[in-house]
């Protein structure tokens, strides 16, 4: 009786002890996913990425107290939360900067993500506003940009916004009102209003929001 009896407890405590193991392999998972952010870089970028490297690792290292490094196998730009620094905001300002170079902002302005409060990028298709292709999807792009990229430039200067156009994708960043403006803009240009009424209604507003 003694004999099964303890072979029961023993029993008991190895289930419990298992039961303990798996608590403790959910909860370090579930740190392990939280504690790191990953932002996919795609071919294109390689090149630009290995050449700004550093501009990239000291914002974050220096600045926001995170690591970071790029995944050879995974081909993931990896961020950590650091020894000082654990607070998940942070983590997640570094991974949109990785995000907005990706994209193929500038670091002067990727950097405006870590520097500044309130600042977000919007991403849309150009075929999310209307359904186009061959030519009509490229000259809508190309009536996008402008000349020289002076329809581009205006509607940033107007918005205060910074604009990438990359393919049939489009980026903005700024303040969420701003993108809105601008998004505006943009999607007119896209239905195919004329470049000098888009300017007009930029200016309109531009000049309603700097009476407050």
């Amino acid at each position: 009786m003694e004999t099964s009896t303890k072979k029961r407890s023993t029993k008991r405590k190895a289930s419990q002890s298992q039961a303990m193991d798996v608590d403790t392999d959910i909860k370090s998972s579930k740190i392990k996913k939280t504690d790191m952010l990953k932002v996919p870089v795609p071919p294109n970028r390689y090149t630009p990425l290995k050449k700004n490297w550093m501009k990239i690792f000291t914002p974050i290292v220096e600045h926001l107290d995170l690591q970071v490094r790029f995944n050879v196998k995974s081909r993931n730009v990896e961020i950590r939360s650091g020894e000082k620094q654990t607070d998940p905001s942070y983590m997640q300002k570094a991974a949109d900067f990785v995000q907005a170079f990706i994209y193929g902002y500038e670091i002067e302005d990727a950097l405006a993500l870590i520097r500044l409060e309130d600042l977000f990028i919007d991403t849309f298709e150009v075929s999310d506003v209307k359904s186009l292709k061959g030519d009509h999807m490229s000259r809508a792009v190309g009536r996008l940009a402008g000349k020289g990229g002076r329809t581009k430039f205006t509607v940033e200067n107007a918005t205060q916004t910074r604009i990438v156009l990359a393919d049939t994708k489009v980026h903005i960043l700024g303040s969420f009102q701003n993108i809105q403006v601008a998004k505006r803009a943009i999607c007119n240009l896209i239905l195919g209003a004329p470049p000098s009424k888009v300017y007009g209604t930029l200016k309109a507003v531009s000049s309603r929001t700097n009476r407050f």
